[in-house]
């Protein structure tokens, strides 16, 4: 192999005669130099890499935050759902409370007679029922049970509005049946005397009597022809023992002559309740009661309030 060499000076050229091996040897050594760049480009690059490979611990210190924060999530998730399920536990109870006060309202009506027991149970659920359905069968979501209990609790306020009015109209009935003076004021007996003028049974004169006297058995039943308050309940001049009933709008009863009396003065009596029991105490010839009836502070006669059907 010849090689020229060309002088910038003189421009002569040189030849310069190469041997196989000389050419050989160069070959070689390039070819080192260049496995060797390769070599060093790949070591430099594998530093490279393996100084950007983070360390195990710091791998496992990264995957243990992230799981951290995958738990913090699913517990905020956990606490909202319960938040949700306290929510509808305690809507649930107020329902079932109110329920509760519209099955006692209920049975207040039965027990007034305003509806049949043979046709409302109220101590019982009410009967349902029908064909299992066809279609697929899924669970109540949060927003439809909400929405669910939102409807049952409008249904639940109209129902007891409704309830309450009933109860309001039926307990003035009730009292306006208990405050009707109707019926005699014994169980057993006769009319001994009647209202108006009569002769005097201890004198003989012609004198003004204020009531009726209905004698009987001494010591059966008086009762109180109609509710009221007690406002005498006890010894007065010429009655004897004697209970005097307010029934309001100014009527009042007054039954003398008892042996016993069962009442005090205050009591809520009710109509048909036993307030004392028949004597001769006063100014009496033998055991009977005398009833009057009073309205705005004049006699009436008893007679005309006996005779009443009751309401």
């Amino acid at each position: 192999m010849n090689i020229i060499l060309i002088g910038k000076r003189h421009g002569k050229a040189r030849v310069v005669s190469l041997g196989g091996g000389l050419v050989a040897g160069m070959t070689l050594m390039v070819l080192g130099l260049l496995a060797a760049a390769a070599w060093a480009g790949y070591y430099a690059a594998t530093l490279a890499a393996s100084a950007e490979q983070p360390e195990p611990s710091e791998l496992v210190a990264r995957w243990q935050a992230k799981l951290a924060e995958q738990q913090q999530a699913l517990a905020e998730v956990k606490e909202g759902a319960q938040q949700q399920i306290d929510a509808l536990t305690l809507r649930l109870g107020e329902l079932q409370g109110r329920m509760l006060r519209l099955d006692a309202l209920g049975q207040r009506f039965v027990e007034s007679g305003l509806v049949a027991a043979e046709e409302f149970n109220f101590e019982e659920p009410a009967a349902v029922g029908g064909p299992e359905g066809a279609s697929s069968k899924e669970p109540f979501t949060v927003p439809a049970l909400t929405d669910m209990i939102e409807r049952l609790e409008a249904q639940l306020e109209d129902r007891e509005q409704q309830l309450r009015l009933l109860d309001t109209l039926a307990s003035r009935q009730k009292l306006e049946e208990e405050r009707y003076v109707a019926g005699r004021p014994i169980t057993w007996g006769w009319l001994s005397s009647k209202y108006g003028y009569r002769s005097d049974p201890f004198t003989g004169k012609r004198t003004w009597h204020d009531g009726v006297d209905l004698a009987g058995k001494e010591g059966s039943d008086i009762i109180s022809v109609a509710g009221g308050v007690v406002t005498w309940a006890g010894e007065r001049y010429g009655y004897g023992n004697l209970v005097e009933i307010d029934h309001g709008d100014g009527l009042v009863t007054r039954y003398g002559h008892c042996k016993t009396v069962k009442v005090k003065v205050g009591d809520v009596v009710q109509k048909g309740q036993v307030i004392a029991l028949m004597g001769s105490t006063g100014r009496s010839t033998g055991p009977h009661v005398h009833f009057e009836v009073l309205q705005n502070g004049h006699s009436r006669d008893p007679l005309k309030y006996i005779a009443r059907a009751d309401r």
